[in-house]
């Protein structure tokens, strides 16, 4: 079984789009909008699993709780250009000596982690 993708309705797609492209690196493998539609589908590469923001304030996610986890190759540098783009980033945790990794928020409240 493979997952395909996670969904996170919003009530602010163009900032979620943004987000997950600048900060997080995603591609837009799909837009529906272009057809009257409200979801757009991102992952890195086709096949990956993608990230599926539905436009819809009412169902907007406002809770917390949901983390999503994505690998980078070099932790350090990474939290310094969120720093540099202005979010707020948590301090590096290291639980072990093979692991390290930050957080931030997207304009959703979904917590991202990079590791």
């Amino acid at each position: 079984m493979k997952m395909v993708h996670v969904t996170i309705y919003t009530g602010c797609i163009e900032d979620s789009i943004k987000f997950y492209k600048d900060v997080v690196g995603l591609n837009v493998q799909n837009d529906f909008r272009e057809f009257g539609g409200n979801i757009v589908f991102l992952a890195k590469d086709k096949g990956d699993t993608q990230v599926e923001l539905i436009d819809d304030p009412q169902k907007a996610y406002k809770g917390s709780g949901i983390s999503m986890g994505f690998h980078v190759d070099d932790v350090e540098a990474k939290r310094e250009e969120l720093i540099a783009k202005g979010l707020h980033v948590t301090p590096i945790i290291a639980p072990n000596p093979h692991a390290k990794f930050f957080f931030v928020e997207d304009p959703n409240g979904v917590t991202v982690q990079f590791i």
